[in-house]
C-alpha cells in the first residue's frame, strides 16, 4: 500500500486508511464528504455544505476548539495554510493528531491538483474532478475589469494570486487589483471607486453583501452579487460554479 503525503510532503499513514477525519476546512469538508461518505466525524461552524452534514461542529476555521477535536480521536485533520494558524497545526501534531496540511491555491488547476491529493490519500477518485478540470480547461477573452470586495468595515478587496480571481479571469473578468502587491488589499472607498474598473463583484461571504449593503457604495459601477463559494471553494462546488457565475455576471455583457 501506498503512502499518502500531503501538499508539503509530510507522510501521514497508508493511502485508505483514514477512517476518523476532521476537516477544518469547508470547501474541503465538501469535497471529502461528497467522495468519501462517512469518514467525516467532525467540522467548523462554517462547514454548511453539504447541506445535510451531520457531524460535531468544533469551532471555527481561524479559532478550533482543539481539546473537541482531539475529544473526536481523529486519525486525520484537514487543514488549509491560508484559511488554518500554523499555531493549531503545531499544538494537534504535538498531541499526536496526523494532519493534512494544503496549500492555499492560486489557480483553478491548483486547487483542482491540491484537493486531487488529497482525495487519493483518502482512497476517493470521483469523477466530479475530471469533470470540473475540463470545465474551466478554457479561458474567455477579457471583456471586463472588477473590483471584487471581500470585505467591509475596513474594505478588502481581492489582489494578486488569488483563487477567485483565476475563476474570474477564466471567465473573462480580469481583477482591478490582480497586480497589487497584497494579495488583500486595504483600500479607501475612494480609491476603489476612483478605478476604471467597470464592474463590482460582491460576493456573499467572507462578508454577507446583499443589494441593500454593497451596490449602494459603488454608484458608477455595474454591481455582481453571486455566491462566495462558487468564487472561492475549490470543490464539487466548481462543477456548478462556472453556469452560476457565467449567468450572473451575463446582464454586464
Amino acid at each position: 500500500m501506498s503512502d499518502a503525503l500531503d501538499d508539503h510532503g509530510t507522510l501521514l499513514g497508508p493511502v485508505g486508511s483514514f477512517r476518523r477525519v476532521i476537516s477544518l476546512v469547508p470547501s474541503l469538508t465538501e469535497a471529502v464528504a461528497v467522495s468519501a461518505p462517512g469518514l467525516l466525524v467532525g467540522a467548523t461552524d462554517y462547514c454548511t455544505h453539504p447541506a445535510d452534514l451531520d457531524v460535531p461542529r468544533v469551532g471555527g476555521s481561524k479559532y478550533p476548539d482543539l481539546a473537541a477535536v482531539r475529544d473526536l480521536a481523529p486519525d486525520l485533520v484537514i487543514t488549509n495554510t491560508e484559511e488554518n494558524r500554523l499555531e493549531d497545526v503545531t499544538a494537534l501534531r504535538s498531541a499526536g493528531v496526523p494532519v493534512w496540511v494544503t496549500d492555499a491555491p492560486t489557480t483553478v488547476p491548483a486547487g483542482l491538483a491540491s484537493t486531487r491529493l488529497l482525495l487519493a490519500g483518502l482512497g476517493a477518485t470521483p469523477d466530479w474532478l475530471d469533470e470540473a478540470d475540463a470545465l474551466w480547461s478554457h479561458t474567455e477573452a477579457p471583456w471586463a475589469t472588477a473590483i471584487i470586495p471581500v470585505w467591509r468595515k475596513p474594505w478588502i478587496v481581492l489582489g494578486n494570486s488569488t483563487f477567485a480571481g483565476d475563476i474570474l479571469l477564466r471567465l473573462g473578468v480580469i481583477n482591478a487589483y490582480a497586480t497589487h502587491a497584497d494579495r488583500y488589499p486595504r483600500l479607501s472607498i475612494e480609491d476603489l471607486n476612483a478605478t476604471s474598473a467597470t464592474l463590482v463583484i460582491l460576493p456573499d461571504e467572507p462578508y454577507e453583501f446583499t443589494p441593500t449593503d454593497g451596490p449602494n457604495f459603488f454608484p458608477t459601477k455595474h454591481p455582481i452579487l453571486t455566491p462566495g463559494r462558487h468564487l472561492t471553494w475549490y470543490g464539487p462546488s466548481l462543477v456548478t460554479a462556472k453556469q452560476s457565475l457565467t449567468q450572473a455576471l451575463s446582464p454586464a455583457r
